[in-house]
């Protein structure tokens, strides 16, 4: 996390110098009419503009609608998520600078980046340009010497993208399945999906669910966190649904379309597959990502797989079901050497087969029952492999989960903490209509999915402490004049004793601190725990060796 956050500094950096040379860009808004607007509150968590809402529901969801050409969509959002869009910034950039390196690296680095976003704004549809030059006007003065509002607004669009592509950090690992026909209850097209993009607690605390009715296309609803008008898990009105997962990416040296902005536009353009297939052919993407489509009206989903110099679609045949965890399964890819190494070495292909397995032992799945998958916390076989374990389907550090019914127009959003809180249920029949805007509700609470049980479990409970622990042994691991009693140790390792980290990073801690025997019988420990992936399990074997000769 450290790395992909100083990286997207970096870039961000780069825009007083670079970018005030090479794009001093604005879009063209003039074309748009405009109403400025004068924000209503009604109380603390609920704020109107004409017919445009945000309001806070009981399970602490944020919830807007929003409509209008794309000036006033980016207007309405802005000027009514202010305060939450600039606490979501503090939160990033509070996070990034505790990573700073120091001003003579990022002048070394500066040389280079200067013209990484240079082109960015050629790939951007120019009504999303003019959406974010809308939203833009609300963000903080605060971070205005990082990079004017709009460019700012429009690079942060990228983070997602940059997160996935960092060479050996996962810090995505989401988990999504389609299934219909003989899979599920009544015969629907069922999809659910883990959103794994983790940037800390706090900021996935403020979620965004947006019911978006532009004035060309679509209405769709979006989940992501405010300041955001991409879509990374949505469904529009007819019925389409995107869902989007990493894949193994270089690090990409010029900035082309975020891939969030790529599956709004399928949000709010197609009706069905092909039309999809058409939009996320034509524009040109900076990492590997693929993007798991549903559709109502073909009653089928696909993934499209897309990289910078690759496309592909992989479709199944005599069967009724879909698995995305993080690599590529079209034949545009069986011989790419880089997906196949990702298959091996990451945990994506360990969820893959989790899948397989759950679905075996789940038949017929109704929403619940696609609950139950996505929140699942064990191994293959029902082993114990630690909570927070990234093979799991549920890897405890979700910003949300989503459960889709496309030809119901039916969408489940989780609420905190993780995917583990009550999923609220929303119907887009109802929202997009009339009665929604008499009634100024959202949900359909008769139909929502009750909280996880482990919620309130002591396995939970340790967990959280967990995470506090882990912080406290990398801090003294980093710094030679903190100690930590061996009574400690033992403590942070029984919070999550299946876990193969709790023990790798107390060996790094007694290495660090020259205690080689300690440090010894951790690192044998790890080894027989179930460790994420093989790059890993490698690094837990280098340091045992160091730890031997150390011993010698």
């Amino acid at each position: 996390m450290k790395r992909v956050l100083l990286y997207l500094l970096l870039i961000l950096n780069i825009t007083s110098c670079g970018i005030r040379k090479s794009i001093k860009h604005i879009p063209d808004v003039k074309q748009y009419s405009l109403e400025i607007p004068k924000v209503n509150k009604i109380n603390d968590s609920t704020f109107s503009f004409n017919q445009n809402y945000l309001t806070k529901n009981k399970q602490q969801l944020w919830e807007l609608y929003i409509k209008g050409n794309p000036l006033q969509l980016g207007y309405n959002n802005g000027a009514l998520t202010q305060n939450l869009m600039q606490k979501q910034e503090e939160i990033f950039f509070s996070k990034v600078e505790g990573f700073v390196p120091s001003k003579f690296k990022q002048n070394l680095l500066r040389g280079f980046l200067k013209w990484y976003n240079r082109k960015m704004y050629l790939n951007v549809r120019e009504d999303y340009q003019a959406e974010l030059y809308g939203l833009s006007q609300y963000s903080s003065d605060k971070y205005d010497f990082i990079a004017p509002k709009f460019l700012r607004s429009m690079y942060l669009h990228g983070a997602h993208d940059i997160g996935h592509a960092m060479q050996d950090l996962m810090v995505v690992g989401c988990t999504s399945l389609a299934v219909w026909n003989e899979n599920t209850e009544d015969g629907d097209l069922l999809i659910g999906r883990n959103f794994d993009f983790h940037v800390g607690d706090d900021f996935s605390k403020n979620k965004l669910i947006e019911f978006v009715e532009p004035e060309e296309g679509i209405p769709y609803l979006s989940v992501s966190w405010p300041g955001m008008i991409g879509v990374v898990s949505g469904m529009n009105k007819e019925g389409i649904t995107v869902t989007i997962n990493a894949g193994k990416s270089k690090i990409p040296l010029t900035a082309k379309t975020p891939i969030s902005l790529v599956t709004r536009e399928i949000l709010q353009y197609a009706k069905n597959i092909d039309e999809a297939i058409a939009i996320a052919r034509k524009r040109k993407v900076f990492v590997s990502e693929s993007i798991l489509v549903g559709s109502a009206n073909d009653k089928n989903a696909v993934i499209i797989e897309v990289s910078p110099n690759n496309f592909g679609v992989y479709k199944v045949e005599n069967t009724s079901r879909v698995f995305c965890t993080n690599h590529f399964q079209s034949d545009a890819y069986k011989n790419d050497k880089r997906n196949q190494k990702h298959i091996v070495e990451s945990h994506s292909e360990y969820r893959y087969e989790k899948l397989q397995e759950l679905l075996q032992e789940n038949k017929k799945l109704n929403p619940e029952k696609m609950a139950a998958i996505l929140r699942d916390k064990s191994g293959l076989n029902g082993e114990k492999i630690g909570y927070g374990n990234e093979k799991a389907i549920n890897q405890l550090l979700a910003h949300h989960a989503v459960i889709f019914s496309p030809q119901k127009k039916l969408v489940w959003v989780s609420s905190n903490p993780y995917q583990l809180g009550e999923f609220v249920c929303y119907d887009l029949n109802e929202i997009f209509s009339d009665k929604r805007l008499k009634n100024r509700e959202f949900a359909k609470s008769n139909l929502n999915i009750a909280k996880d049980p482990f919620v309130d479990s002591k396995e939970f409970e340790n967990y959280e402490e967990y995470k506090f622990a882990s912080s406290e042994v990398n801090h003294a691991t980093d710094d030679k004049d903190v100690m930590l009693t061996d009574d400690f140790l033992l403590y942070y390792q029984s919070l999550n004793p299946d876990f193969w980290l709790v023990y790798y990073q107390s060996g790094k801690y007694y290495f660090n601190k020259k205690e080689y025997s300690k440090a010894k019988m951790e690192f044998e420990k790890a080894l027989t725990k179930e460790i994420t992936t093989i790059p890993d399990k490698e690094n837990v074997e280098r340091y045992l060796k160091k730890t031997l000769r150390k011993l010698r």
